[in-house]
């Protein structure tokens, strides 16, 4: 959420930033409930202010033992039209609150501007030292092939846009999981947390998802107002929601290792074949809670942290900044890694890492004590995918083929008993 006080004193500045996402925001609408606003506090702060002069003066005139019933009848006139006045403030206050939370975040100067994805800018690629033939089986084919990746029979127990792996490929994917939490436990510092796959409606708000974004999500037919978490940064980042937190305790690092739920509403029947587009995944998320001062500072270590793996699986991917139409509603600025996949002659998104500035933390109230001033400021609030699991696996079954095998990274043959193949020979 942006800052109110940008709105209120320079609301031209923020209708400019916000052009650059192609967001119109209706300014007659938000200045006349503003003025509303603006004129109803004024009256009801009056109001309250008579109303402690008249206690002040209904109590001298009792400890006089006079009589204060014409005060006390004044003082009953003005506590029923405060009470309206509140009333009337608090729905005014909350259609803005409403307003806000539509208001997608302002994006950082260095964002490109943009139509399209297309328009995204490359920054840097790397180049594996694998030799990938030049005629590749695609993963869906060569999975289903070796009857270690079946999708009808997952539709049969589901629906369309889930898998089942087995054998060597679930091997895998868990290898997968388990070399990225270690790698960011051990070698960056992040603590794990293990955290709920099911959150409240506030956790959704909080973080961005709601209101815009709730076709996208899966709510459960409960009493309560539950959803499955469409990513693990909704339960990690909530984890600071209504905390003022001590400066020497940032920056929070955490990394968890979560199934992720998304209805892809709108995808029109994209990636509809294989495990790109999944209606249930799992990634590694990490997570970073810090000073405003560090955060851009700390938008290019998650980049690192998440390159970090991609390098180690030796895959050939690059990093790229999304443009203004590609942000994302809470980002300022993102930055995705995509990995090549030979069978789509393509990089794909792979893990994308993103500065959210204050946003998130004004909805959820999630501050700290600076030791430069007495009163709390927010937080800083960052994430990336260290990396998207399935895409991961994608890859490798992918990019590492070798007829009927492939060939397992050096880095995770320890996780897989240290084989260095798997044989995908279809029977």
């Amino acid at each position: 959420m942006l800052d109110p006080k940008l709105l209120r004193n320079d609301l031209d500045f923020v209708v400019s930033q916000l052009q650059k996402r192609a967001f119109t925001l209706d300014t007659k609408h938000y200045q006349n409930l503003e003025g509303k606003r603006k004129a109803v506090q004024i009256e009801t702060e009056e109001l309250q202010n008579k109303r402690n002069v008249l206690s002040k003066e209904i109590g001298e005139v009792k400890a006089n033992k006079k009589d204060a019933k014409s005060l006390l009848k004044q003082a009953e006139s003005i506590g029923a039209t405060l009470e309206d006045k509140e009333r009337l403030l608090n729905d005014l206050n909350n259609e803005l609150r409403n307003i806000f939370l539509g208001i997608p975040n302002i994006l950082h100067e260095s964002v490109p501007p943009g139509k399209s994805p297309d328009d995204n800018k490359e920054i840097s690629t790397y180049q594996s030292s694998f030799n990938t033939p030049e005629k590749v089986s695609d993963h869906a084919e060569l999975g289903q092939a070796s009857k270690q990746i079946n999708f009808d029979q997952a539709a049969k127990i589901t629906g369309s846009r889930f898998s089942i792996l087995q054998g060597e490929v679930a091997q895998l994917h868990r290898a997968l999981t388990q070399y990225m939490l270690n790698t960011h436990v051990e070698k960056h510092s992040y603590k794990e947390v293990y955290v709920p796959y099911i959150v409240n409606e506030d956790s959704l708000i909080g973080t961005g998802q709601l209101p815009k974004f709730a076709d996208d999500l899966f709510k459960l037919d409960v009493d309560q107002e539950f959803y499955l978490i469409p990513t693990a940064e909704v339960s990690i980042t909530n984890i600071v929601r209504d905390k003022v937190l001590d400066s020497e305790d940032l920056p929070l690092k955490y990394v968890s290792h979560t199934p992720c739920f998304r209805s892809e509403a709108g995808s029109h029947g994209k990636d509809t074949r294989g495990l790109i587009r999944q209606h249930q995944f799992e990634k590694v998320e990490i997570v970073q809670i810090v000073k405003p001062s560090e955060s851009w500072a700390v938008l290019d270590e998650i980049v690192s942290h998440a390159e970090q793996i991609l390098k180690d699986l030796d895959l050939t991917y690059r990093t790229v900044i999304l443009c203004s139409a590609d942000t994302g509603f809470a980002s300022a600025k993102t930055i995705d890694l995509e990995t090549w996949i030979p069978s789509q002659k393509m990089y794909r998104e792979i893990s994308s890492c993103s500065n959210f500035l204050d946003f998130q933390s004004r909805r959820m109230m999630a501050r700290y004590k600076s030791k430069n001033s007495n009163k709390p400021e927010y937080v800083h609030t960052l994430n990336g995918s260290g990396l998207a699991v399935g895409r991961t696996l994608v890859a490798i079954l992918e990019n590492f083929q070798d007829g009927d095998q492939v060939f397992i990274p050096d880095c995770l043959q320890p996780y897989m008993s240290n084989k260095k193949t798997i044989d995908l020979k279809g029977e």
